[in-house]
């Protein structure tokens, strides 16, 4: 080729070769990053369609990585599964979606991505480029910004408007700040209110560590700070009790009152009388290290954990006789387990001071299939019992609390029972001054 050749070349002649290079170089590079943003598709779940939402980004290792969002499924919109792996090679992508949540294989043209979805089944699916015309917007009315809480930590914030004393809800396990979508609105006649998106979930970062109750309840404060919020309400969903009880036991003239939306249960509130195996696992670890590496003088550790293990042992019955009425779970994902993190983070809280508190249970909860069931009439027995139980240390330990009991309700309680939430909420903020 006349390219390795030794003759010379006039300097004139090397400009269009050098162009050349340039182009191709520049082509590559546009080429490369084509993957960046949104991509729509819509699948068949049924006789109903399903519409999916792909983001590709650049990774640190120079390939992709990128999420699926469900946005017909459910009704938290922010919903994200991680994609495990994204192999493109030319035209030819891959990726999987982790928790056997699917996978895709296609060839990339231009502006769409044309190939076959697995799921169980295989059916095909186009992915196209969203753009501003096309994109499928969320239609809640909300605004949305990320707020820094931590270094390289930062939280989605929901908007929802507003005006009046500041109301915040807090999103449970595995769910985002769009999960009250539909219900923070209702109250932005007497309150500006906002969604917090905990780390680790949605479009939060989710970092390797940072998940004890403390830490998400200080996420939680540099949010109020960052949005220069006066003595809020905090209203939380399930795990989100942690963060309420944490702020409370801790910082409890930084919040003007606090919605347990069935989320008193013992990461919330520990009821010493019958304990919690996460809780007291997490504390007997603790004593057992003591044990070994602690003072030589042991037997007040020997003694506490003699006075514990009979309520362990029993506890870990129990929890034994529930595995064996439930189906094994589903694959576990890769990558960090947010879930298992904040369990292992959770903390004994006792004291919440003298915050104002509306706690609501589901109590028993709504139970699937006919109510001649006797399986269904089992567990709302036991239902009755753990939960009632809970209740009733709650009411105790809190005597200034109100404790409302919502038979049959679902655990997302403003969803099964919204006129009687409503009803209890806003009876409860028109009390604090």
């Amino acid at each position: 080729m006349k390219l390795e050749s030794t003759e010379e070349v006039p300097v004139k002649s090397k400009a269009p070769w050098l162009a050349v290079v340039g182009l191709l170089l520049l082509a590559s590079s546009i080429y490369a990053q084509d993957l960046t943003g949104d991509w729509q598709g819509t699948l068949q779940a049924g006789n109903r369609p399903v519409r999916l939402i792909i983001k590709f980004s650049p990774a640190d290792n120079g390939g992709w990585t990128g999420a699926l969002y469900s946005i017909d499924q459910g009704f938290d919109r922010g919903l994200r599964q991680p994609l495990v792996s994204v192999a493109r090679q030319g035209e030819q992508l891959q990726f999987v979606v982790d928790g056997g949540g699917g996978a895709f294989e296609g060839r990339i043209a231009s502006e769409t991505i044309e190939g076959t979805w697995t799921q169980r089944q295989s059916q095909p699916l186009v992915l196209r480029r969203a753009t501003p015309e096309t994109a499928w917007n969320d239609p809640a009315p909300h605004s949305s910004q990320l707020v820094t809480v931590d270094t390289n930590v930062k939280v989605e914030v929901l908007d929802f408007g507003g005006s009046g004393r500041p109301l915040v809800f807090l999103a449970g396990m595995g769910n985002t700040a769009h999960v009250f979508d539909t219900f923070a609105p209702k109250f932005t006649t007497a309150h500006h209110v906002y969604g917090i998106t905990r780390r680790g979930f949605g479009e939060s970062s989710v970092p390797k560590d940072g998940y004890s109750a403390d830490r998400l309840g200080d996420d939680v404060l540099a949010v109020i700070d960052a949005l220069n919020l006066t003595r809020p309400v905090l209203a939380g969903h399930s795990v989100a009790g942690t963060e309420l009880s944490s702020i409370a036991s801790r910082n409890p003239t930084r919040v003007a009152g606090l919605v347990y939306l069935d989320a008193g249960y013992p990461y919330a509130f520990y009821n010493a009388e019958r304990g919690d195996l996460v809780l007291d696992s997490i504390d007997l670890r603790r004593k057992l290290d003591l044990l070994v590496n602690g003072p030589i003088d042991s037997r007040p550790t020997i003694q506490e954990l003699l006075a514990e293990l009979p309520r362990f042992e029993r506890n870990l019955q129990e929890r034994l006789r529930e595995l064996a009425s439930i189906p094994p779970p589903p694959p576990e994902p890769q990558g960090m387990n947010v879930q298992r993190a904040i369990m292992a983070g959770a903390q004994k809280f006792t004291n919440l001071g003298s915050v104002p508190i509306l706690a609501i249970y589901a109590l028993p909860h709504a139970f699937p299939g006919p109510p001649d069931d006797p399986s269904r009439a089992t567990r709302q027995a036991a239902d009755l019992e753990t939960t009632g139980a809970q209740a009733a240390a709650f009411e105790k330990g809190v005597p200034s609390a109100r404790v409302v009991r919502l038979p049959n309700a679902n655990h997302f309680v403003w969803r099964s029972n919204e006129a009687e939430v409503l009803r209890e909420m806003n009876a409860f903020l028109a009390t604090l001054k």
